[in-house]
């Protein structure tokens, strides 16, 4: 049973262009110094390594964000 008159397409995020810009250049400069203080406390243990996958995550957020157009 499906309901009448509802959309069912999936909504991202939209961002304005400058937006976007703003965000994409801070989220890999976040990321890139999570990961280098994740090198800072050593690459082989677990603060080092949760702080590398923390910062990559970050660095890709804007992958998900649309820009309009």
């Amino acid at each position: 049973m499906t309901d009448a008159g509802t959309d069912h397409s999936t909504r991202g995020i939209e961002l304005s262009a400058r937006t976007y810009r703003h965000l994409d250049r801070a989220s890999k400069l976040l990321g890139l110094g999570l990961v280098a203080l994740g090198l800072d406390a050593g690459g082989d243990t677990l603060a080092g390594v949760t702080l590398g996958v923390v910062g990559a995550a970050v660095a890709l957020t804007t992958v998900f964000v649309r820009r309009q157009e």
